[in-house]
């Protein structure tokens, strides 16, 4: 055979491969049609990729549940409230879904957003003056703390950290005269450092995580009986912007220009980007699809918008009305996490160190960095979730944080579809687990029934969702998926 023949022979195999390569990556430059996108959609469900479908399900029947018995619960002053109750514990569980995803858990998030808010709490009653308040030792110990974790988060290069603990040196030693803004955020400095030390002794040290934050969860229950006293009660309540975090609401205007920017917001992202797939012939899901979602999301944005912009209040001399500032605040972390999560390369590694450590680890991720820097996430969340349960009481009491808030936190969070596991989870389950939760304990506060059936209810509901957890990713593995 001539060198001409083996040439022509070679560019003829050569076609044939590229030939059946397109045909086997086809589907990657095909749009799905409806009936192909609701096939793969049951297919997955049945492979075991449920992700938060159990807990919408599952809220969705809490709701016509409690509707039915009680007529107080679908009433306007309820709704607002409801929005209110778990606003608290959804933050704090925003924070704990990063660290959930990498594998790990933070059981010292609670007793962290207590030492926050007890912080906070103190530099409002005593205008500023930690040092009076604290007492010289507690307070230079306090500090001390506060440049350890500076120094921690600076060894493993997470300046997040490092700014926010050098921030609440500064704003500490300082002594600036009462501010609630100065307040939040020296509470939310608390948290970040907090996380720092966390995060250095898990990744760094390489601790159990469950030993680590079981340990600090007992040590910064000791630090917020030190700083408020046993039995003692430091009010926040006489600010009028403290107060309003939890309790105030957005005007009309600002509430309607609320579901504007998030509604319309949302639908610029999502079909700005599905027509931008299509125009790459990259798969995408069916337009109508995208479409009814979108439009359902609006619409119940806007409907939600309108009822809350009622009047609600029962006297005829004061007008409530408005959205709940807590809204607005949730909002910006579940747009803000989604988008860490999804968008980014950070939110790539959070994943991949979730789905398998190792080869996380032999692709050059950072993966002690990261791991550590998750817990930062975690406790600032838990310091911002303070703020909000603490404006929502109008106190910091020794039980900040306590055992509670920690498990409705995470409890929040496994609800609403994020696996204990690792690998598996979004911002938004946390946010759907919370209005499972807040829903279980306004309706049968409603109902009149004592604290024990409320813990049994919703113990039973995270027994629930952690077996729908394991059963999932049981049948995900069957299914070679």
């Amino acid at each position: 055979m001539s060198e001409e023949s083996t040439d022509m022979t070679n560019v003829s195999e050569s076609e044939s491969v590229a030939e059946t390569a397109v045909t086997d990556f086809g589907i990657d430059t095909t749009t799905l049609s409806t009936r192909e996108a609701l096939r793969d959609y049951v297919a997955r469900l049945r492979g075991g990729e449920i992700g938060s479908l159990p807990a919408i399900l599952g809220l969705i029947a809490l709701v016509v549940f409690f509707s039915l018995l009680s007529d107080v619960f679908f009433s306007l002053n309820n709704i607002a409230n409801l929005l209110a109750q778990g606003a608290g514990q959804t933050i704090i569980a925003i924070g704990i879904v990063f660290v959930l995803l990498i594998g790990e858990i933070d059981l010292s998030a609670g007793t962290a957003s207590g030492v926050a808010g007890a912080v906070l709490a103190m530099h409002y009653v005593d205008n500023g003056n930690l040092l009076t308040g604290m007492g010289s030792t507690v307070f230079f110990v306090f500090n001390a703390m506060l440049a350890l974790a500076a120094i921690l988060a600076g060894l493993l290069r997470i300046w997040p950290g490092v700014a926010f603990s050098m921030l609440g040196i500064l704003l500490t030693v300082l002594g600036l005269p009462a501010n609630p803004w100065v307040e939040m955020l020296l509470a939310v400095c608390v948290g970040a450092a907090i996380g720092s030390i966390t995060g250095f002794l898990i990744a760094k040290i390489g601790m159990p995580s469950f030993v680590v934050t079981l340990a600090l969860f007992l040590a910064w229950q000791g630090v917020i009986l030190q700083l408020i006293g046993e039995g003692g009660v430091l009010g926040i309540s006489s600010s009028r912007v403290l107060d309003a975090v939890a309790n105030g609401n957005l005007s009309t205007v600002g509430s309607w220009l609320l579901c504007v920017v998030a509604a319309g917001g949302y639908a610029a992202v999502t079909l700005g980007g599905h027509f931008l797939r299509r125009r790459r012939g990259l798969v995408t899901a069916p337009t109508p699809l995208v479409a009814l979602k979108v439009s359902a999301l609006s619409g119940f944005a806007i409907v939600v918008t309108a009822l809350l912009t009622v009047n609600r209040s029962p006297s005829t001399f004061i007008v409530i009305s408005g959205v709940p500032y807590v809204v607005p605040i949730v909002l910006v972390l579940l747009v803000a996490g989604t988008y860490v999560l999804t968008r980014t390369t950070y939110g790539r590694h959070i994943y991949a160190v979730g789905g398998n450590v190792e080869a996380a680890r032999r692709a050059g991720i950072n993966v002690t960095q990261l791991r550590a820097s998750v817990f930062v996430i975690s406790s600032a969340c838990a310091a911002i979730g303070a703020i909000v349960y603490s404006s929502k009481v109008g106190s910091v009491d020794p039980q900040a944080g306590g055992l509670n808030t920690l498990l409705f936190a995470v409890g929040a969070a496994v609800i609403g579809g994020t696996s204990l596991f690792g690998g598996r989870g979004r911002v938004a389950d946390a946010v759907i687990g919370g209005a499972v939760l807040a829903v279980v304990s306004n309706g049968l506060g409603l109902l009149r029934q004592p604290a024990a059936v409320v813990s049994i209810v919703t113990g039973l509901v995270l027994l629930l969702a952690a077996t729908v957890d394991a059963l999932s990713r049981r049948r995900v593995a069957m299914s070679g998926r």
